[in-house]
């Protein structure tokens, strides 16, 4: 499942409805949109670490990402660029993955290789060398009201959950086996449910995403500067 769809499937869609009206872009979706009236921005239509060379700044009444911000080349600057884009009084819906939970210790990052940054969640200090607190990113944006933060676990099994310095087995083999029968059977199968936690055992790290569970942090901004009259 893509990763808007499934944290609305998870989470719901009423508790975003009120911040997606108007203009509203998502950045990275590909082809999950936040909402159907929202417009897509991906490598296709050009770089988001650039994005006001592209879209027109202070246009959007809402800007989204989704599992974007990690690939950027540099976290800090691609976010003020998109938020260039948020209009006064506007918003920006931003979800990322949370490091323990999702990278659960290694960076490089040992289930997506693209990821360039990692983000923590109200911790002072990280495991990780590229970790950013993203709360904190936000908040420092020019005029940001945050209106909520939150860390999102649903499903994650803590049980299985790799924490910086376990000991990790060697057997790859074993983890390909394991993502070909979870990829056949399903990730709820109770026979992939039991090679899962035999694998964990054997201190193999468990993706615990490919199924319907959320590892991430989702922060929701309002722009408060040069507010319109009402």
């Amino acid at each position: 499942m893509k990763e808007s769809s499934k944290t609305i499937t998870i989470r719901g869609f009423a508790p975003l409805q009120q911040f997606l009206k108007g203009r509203v872009i998502d950045i990275g979706a590909g082809n999950d949109l936040i909402c159907p009236s929202a417009e897509g921005f991906d490598v296709s239509q050009g770089d988001a670490n650039y994005i006001t060379k592209f879209r027109p700044a202070g246009a959007y009444d809402a800007v989204c990402s989704s599992h974007c911000l990690e690939h950027m080349f540099n976290a800090d600057d691609a976010l003020v660029e998109w938020w260039a884009l948020v209009k006064p009084g506007g918003y920006l819906l931003l979800t990322v993955p949370d490091e323990d939970l999702y990278e659960q210790g290694f960076f490089p990052s040992r289930f997506n290789s693209d990821h360039k940054e990692t983000f923590r969640f109200r911790k002072a200090d990280s495991w990780s060398p590229v970790s950013h607190d993203v709360e904190s990113m936000v908040s420092r944006l020019p005029g940001a009201r945050i209106i909520s933060a939150e860390l999102q676990s649903d499903n994650y099994d803590f049980s299985l959950q790799f924490k910086f310095g376990d000991r990790i087995g060697s057997s790859r083999l074993l983890t390909r086996v394991y993502l070909k029968l979870e990829k056949k059977l399903g990730y709820d199968r109770p026979v992939v449910k039991a090679l899962r936690r035999s694998l964990f055992r054997k201190g193999v790290p468990i993706d615990q995403t490919h199924g319907n569970v959320l590892a991430q942090i989702q922060v929701i901004a309002q722009k408060m500067g040069d507010l319109p009259l009402a």
